[in-house]
């Protein structure tokens, strides 16, 4: 089964920045949409970014101007950049491939916002 491995969460300041990394096999990542959603204590999982096999990107509203999504296609790897992080984007944070029947989900990585 497709394996996926979230990378760069942790604990940081309001206003700083962090980076997510997550790698997926070569077979789903190569043609398939990657994306990025995050999970809050009590709330719903929501969309934060998505990028297409070619490079279209799109992103939730709370998130549009501070973050970014991209992929390296040569290394089956998919980044999330989070800038001007607020306490709000607090949240589990997923990776996950949209093959042509499934998504396939990592475990997760969790990301800390401080005041």
């Amino acid at each position: 089964q497709v394996q996926l491995v979230e990378s760069g969460g942790g604990l940081v300041e309001a206003g700083g920045s962090l980076r997510l990394s997550c790698v997926a096999s070569r077979t789903i990542f190569s043609g398939n949409a990657m994306a990025w959603y995050r999970q809050a204590p009590g709330k719903q999982r929501e969309l934060v970014a998505a990028i297409t096999s070619g490079g279209s990107t799109n992103y939730g509203d709370s998130v549009k101007g501070r973050f970014t999504i991209s992929r390296d296609n040569a290394k089956n790897t998919v980044y999330l950049q989070m800038n001007s992080l607020k306490t709000e984007d607090t949240a589990v944070y997923y990776c996950a491939v949209k093959s042509s029947t499934k998504y396939f989900w990592g475990q997760g990585t969790k990301v800390t916002v401080s005041s």
